[in-house]
């Protein structure tokens, strides 16, 4: 089943351009601004979940973080990502690993993740999430999935939907509410998708 989902991935980033997959975008806007508001340092550590060949990297380069690694299914997309910031791909770290099978080595004060979260569909899969993520995660978590609204499948598979106390819930033992709101996305081919994004602040042990 797992070899499946990174054959999937694989073939998907080996096939489509940026302005072929719906979860493209220009600048990662939403994700910046949700970033920016904890005020981290520069040299804090960021990690960015299911980042595939997004460009929330190239901008939190030029940010100034210096501590950046990305993580994905897909070694295609990350070489993709790596092509495209070329010399500057030499500052992140990249991942070639399923979250799910994760095994983090170090602690993250911010750990994001924008369309990654919500593939995993069973209790099994969301439970071993949260365990990593409390395990790894020193300070801040940024979740984006999709809302109630939002669509049923994305890449042929399907997706599991969110509401914002279902989120929270999930997060609850570990991870304390900042902020949750919902907002459309708008793919290369102009249509909309509702997503739930919440920002986290780990709770004191």
């Amino acid at each position: 089943m797992e070899e499946d989902k990174k054959e999937h991935w694989e073939q998907v980033y080996h096939t489509k351009n940026p302005d072929q997959v719906s979860w493209t975008q220009a600048v990662p806007q939403t994700s910046l601004n949700l970033i920016r508001d904890f005020d981290l340092a520069k040299t804090d550590r960021i990690i960015d979940i299911g980042g595939g060949d997004s460009k929330l990297v190239d901008f939190l380069l030029q940010d100034g973080y210096t501590n950046i690694t990305v993580l994905d299914i897909s070694e295609a997309a990350l070489a993709k990502a790596k092509a495209r910031l070329g010399e500057k791909s030499s500052q992140v770290t990249w991942i070639v690993c399923d979250i799910t099978n994760f095994e983090p080595t170090e602690t993250y004060t911010l750990w994001h993740d924008r369309a990654a979260f919500h593939f995993l569909t069973t209790q099994d899969q969301i439970a071993g999430y949260l365990n990593i993520a409390a395990k790894a995660v020193g300070n801040y978590l940024v979740i984006g999935t999709f809302s109630e609204n939002g669509p049923e499948k994305c890449s042929g598979l399907a997706i599991k939907q969110y509401a914002e106390q279902q989120l929270q819930a999930i997060f609850d033992e570990h991870f304390e509410k900042v902020t949750c709101f919902t907002e459309d996305h708008t793919t290369p081919f102009a249509t909309k998708q509702n997503f739930l994004f919440c920002s986290f602040k780990k709770r004191k042990v």
